[in-house]
């Protein structure tokens, strides 16, 4: 028995060192000359670091601990970026001589923001790649990033930047302050992006012209803009649909920039600040969305769900569940069919269809909104379910009105509260038909003199086990040219 434990330890010290050495397809930069100071720029010596890798046919680029001051990094095919733990690439102050890339010439520009329409002007990018990684335990830290486009001058304004990929993964690294786009996928198939954590300025993620895309495990922390951003722009010019994605187990918060990352989870001391950091399909929907699951996800301190196509594209196939929000400082729920049409003439109105949103827990909701569900004349929302929902808004309005006339602004651009301030409590549904609602509950956690409800030109509403509180007025529901109200267990429509 000694033996053979003795053979054992034998063989497990000479096995170390061959475990231990890096492989022969690591490139560790520090061979290639970077310092990791965080004073003098280490880009070039990270671009020689994958320009060997890539010559050999594909292999890993070792970042290890240090701070490396960087300029664009240019990813190539059967690349993985891997930052160690302590590892971070610090984007550089803009200026020729760090080594920023210059915009490329837009696809596009006239249908969508100078951001979506160019991708070297970013601290790492790629293009026309495939089986490309950036992985590890460190950070990108976007401190030279602006995050604007600033006429006339060089502008680098994304952390990470991918255009016409396809097998990529992104795991396990933090980005601070990422600019305009902490990370920005256009185009990319077969997308992967897992424990990321985002602490940035503006959007965390736009997933614009993807298809199969999983997203999961992240946190994402963006006050000023959106957190998880699913988009259809003609970036590539041309209209593309984003199709077939998953996102699961994920948080989007909008507390002060910063504080995801260092564990203080700060709010804003301005009470009249409304922080972004949401979930959302649209603003930019040239292409559409479809077969769209978003699971297991939690809100906190940002905005709610947003659901939007405005230019000439479908919005359909998609299932959202498992979803927790608290203080949401506007709707819970905005489901938005418009006509924006910022695209090629002749493109017509898109459609939004076939939507279900269950198991749905929300606290503290802002009262100066609802949930939207908001076609517009002539081109309705259709086949809408909403199951297992339990909504408490904060109410305390006294002198709202229920009956206004509530502007379409079909043409204008996508938002919550673009309608003034909301005519019901709970929900404002128009232009729409088969709206379907089950076990759906809506309290006011102070008195309110709206109506929990107010439809207009709806076509088809069912109701089971729908329950509300009432206004000062005793009133739960104003209807406006409605037909096909089916109700069971639910309010009184007297």
């Amino acid at each position: 028995m000694k033996k053979h434990i003795l053979t054992l330890l034998l063989f497990a010290i000479t096995a170390i060192p061959a475990f231990c050495k890096p492989a022969a397809d690591f490139y560790n930069i520090k061979q290639y000359g970077a310092v990791g100071d965080g004073k003098n720029l280490d880009s070039k010596a990270i671009n020689k670091a994958i320009d060997a890798a890539a010559a050999k046919g594909g292999g890993t680029v070792f970042i290890p601990a240090g701070n490396y001051l960087s300029g664009s990094i240019h990813l190539k095919s059967n690349i993985s970026l891997y930052l160690d733990q302590g590892a971070t690439i610090i984007a550089a102050p803009l200026g020729a001589e760090n080594g920023y890339d210059d915009e490329e010439p837009g696809a596009n520009n006239k249908y969508q923001d100078s951001g979506h329409s160019h991708w070297h002007n970013s601290l790492i990018w790629g293009e026309d790649l495939h089986d490309i990684s950036i992985l590890g335990q460190g950070m990108i830290w976007g401190k030279g990033l602006v995050k604007d486009y600033i006429k006339g001058k060089q502008t680098a304004n994304k952390a990470i930047s991918l255009l016409r990929c396809r097998n990529v993964n992104i795991r396990d690294i933090s980005v601070l302050h990422g600019g305009w786009f902490a990370i920005l996928a256009t185009g990319v198939d077969n997308l992967t992006i897992d424990n990321v954590k985002l602490d940035t300025n503006r959007d965390g993620m736009d997933i614009d012209c993807c298809k199969n895309v999983r997203v999961s495990n992240c946190y994402v922390n963006s006050p000023g803009d959106d957190g998880i951003c699913l988009k259809s722009t003609f970036g590539l010019g041309y209209a593309r649909s984003t199709d077939n994605v998953t996102i699961t187990n994920c948080q989007v918060s909008g507390y002060e920039e910063g504080s995801l990352l260092d564990g203080t989870f700060k709010r804003s001391a301005d009470p009249n600040w409304h922080p972004t950091g949401r979930i959302k399909l649209g603003t930019e929907s040239n292409g559409g969305f479809k077969n769209i699951t978003i699971s297991n996800c939690v809100f906190d301190y940002c905005r709610g769900l947003a659901l939007e196509t405005v230019d000439g594209a479908l919005l359909e196939d998609i299932a959202i569940t498992n979803i927790t929000m608290r203080d949401v400082v506007n709707d819970p729920i905005f489901i938005r069919l418009g006509a924006r049409m910022r695209g090629p003439k002749d493109v017509p109105v898109g459609q939004l269809r076939r939507v279900i949103i269950s198991n749905v827990m929300v606290y503290n909701a802002d009262p100066a909104y609802t949930c939207t569900i908001s076609g517009i004349p002539g081109h309705d929302i259709e086949d809408v379910q909403l199951n297992n929902i339990r909504i408490y808004y904060k109410g305390g309005i006294t002198n709202g009105q229920p009956q206004r006339d509530v502007p379409e602004k079909a043409d204008q651009y996508p938002e919550p509260g673009q309608f003034g301030q909301a005519p019901a409590y709970g929900f404002f549904i128009r232009h729409a038909k088969a709206i379907k609602m089950n076990n759906v509950q809506v309290s006011l956690l102070n008195a309110d003199n709206r109506p929990a409800f107010r439809l207009d030109d709806v076509k088809g509403f069912w109701l089971n086990q729908v329950t509300a509180d009432k206004n000062t007025d005793g009133k739960l529901i104003l209807m406006n040219d409605v037909t096909g109200v089916q109700a069971f267990q639910s309010l009184d429509f007297k």
